[in-house]
């Protein structure tokens, strides 16, 4: 366990990296914590700056988890790879360098599914691809960003528990959607009572 220690804790402090205050202040002199639903996510990221500033935040919240997930799984091993995984979602929502205020883990843990499953062809393509497709196609015909984001982790979540054998694995996909659902708790009762923001970019 204690082995498990080191990697929550680089893979927190990367994931407090918060790539879309960082763009939006270095690039645009724009706070887009104060704009928007406030959410340093390429969500509100795009609706405030653009959608090619959407774009690259998302890209980089991606990178944030496959980077040092693929280092922690080739040169350390896996259980560390899931943990530092785990972390680095956890880090990008309560970030340390943005007073615990930050996106909600949608793009840092498909990074995560990407990266944890990139040795896997089957893996790889039902457990991030298909989820990914999903993800289009609820967005496209509803213009929810939030509904596409827990519809597409949920069915990564399911269909780890039946094609792939580490339970691990699995356990931390559950713990993933479940925090992706919580932070994205506010847009569920706007789903709910009709009051959701479309996505318009």
């Amino acid at each position: 366990m204690t082995n498990l220690i080191l990697p929550f804790i680089i893979g927190y402090i990367i994931g407090s990296i918060p790539m879309a205050l960082i763009v939006g202040k270095v690039f645009y002199k724009t706070d887009i914590r104060k704009h928007g639903s406030g959410n340093l996510g390429g969500t509100n990221a795009g609706r405030v700056l653009g959608k090619k500033v959407g774009a690259i935040v998302i890209t980089l919240d991606v990178l944030k988890a496959v980077i040092p997930v693929l280092l922690m799984q080739f040169l350390v091993g896996y259980d560390e790879a899931i943990v530092i995984g785990l972390a680095v979602a956890i880090g990008h929502c309560y970030p340390i360098f943005a007073k615990f205020k930050g996106g909600k883990a949608v793009a840092t843990s498909f990074g995560y599914v990407g990266a944890i499953t990139v040795t896997n062809f089957l893996h790889f393509g039902l457990l991030l691809l298909l989820p990914l497709l999903i993800l289009y196609l609820v967005v496209k015909t509803t213009k929810y960003v939030s509904l596409g984001s827990m519809t597409s982790f949920l069915t990564a979540m399911v269909l780890s528990y039946f094609i792939q054998p580490n339970i691990v694995l699995s356990i931390s996909f559950t713990f993933l959607w479940i925090f992706i659902v919580f932070r994205h708790w506010p847009n569920v009762k706007k789903l709910l009572n009709g009051t959701e923001s479309k996505v318009t970019w």
